[in-house]
């Protein structure tokens, strides 16, 4: 692809770390697509399920994906729309799977997310971890550097069992324009650590009131 419209914003050249993906849905799929057209060359997506019926309105999929793999449906629309090499794992980390690289988790619960993080913490071969959340019309993006205690510290803080989650109707879980700005927020903080740049730890936006509040 010809990237000469973004070269002063990031060269793809400078993303020289492979990118894994945990979690393909309402998070992960939109991000699947930004960072591929980022340039970023070496993608592998992670989530053991399918495409339903469901995900169709606030997931970056197919009608033709429905009961596909939701890995394996990012990686054909990936590779539709850029010339990136990706990969498909269409099985659930468990925390039994090694991780090096960006490590981005777009996982729907806290348990998952403390599994990824397990795996992340003091790895020396992971120097950024992203972690999207989303809750409704709230969207968090954390960026992480994984081997520097500051970070830790301040990502553990704001790790918490699941039966403290809010839990919202579910017909005020998701919605299309969530996932692709949480895409373009996580692209954003990548692009950061990339440049070295500041590098915001958390990122909240409020989509209903147009608030946005980075530390």
């Amino acid at each position: 692809m010809d990237f000469r419209r973004q070269l002063d914003i990031l060269d793809p050249n400078v993303i020289l770390y492979p990118v894994v993906l945990i979690g393909c849905g309402g998070i992960g799929s939109p991000t699947a697509l930004t960072l591929a057209k980022m340039g970023c060359p070496d993608l592998t997506f992670v989530d053991p399920d399918i495409v339903e019926e469901h995900n169709l309105p606030n997931q970056l999929f197919r009608l033709k994906d429905v009961d596909r793999p939701k890995a394996e449906s990012c990686k054909d629309a990936v590779s539709e729309f850029s010339n990136c090499s990706a990969r498909a794992v269409s099985e659930k980390f468990d925390g039994s799977q090694e991780l090096s690289g960006i490590v981005i988790s777009g996982v729907d619960s806290m348990a998952s997310r403390q599994l990824v993080w397990d795996k992340v913490r003091w790895n020396l071969n992971v120097p950024l971890y992203i972690d999207g959340r989303i809750g409704g019309e709230v969207i968090q993006v954390y960026a992480i550097r994984p081997n520097q205690i500051e970070d830790i510290e301040f990502y553990e803080n704001n790790l918490f069992p699941d039966d403290e989650v809010e839990v919202l109707p579910c017909t005020e879980r998701a919605i299309m324009y969530v996932g692709f700005t949480i895409a373009g927020l996580i692209g954003a903080q990548f692009k950061k650590w990339l440049k070295e740049e500041q590098l915001f730890r958390k990122i909240t936006f409020y989509l209903k009131t147009m608030r946005i509040v980075p530390q």
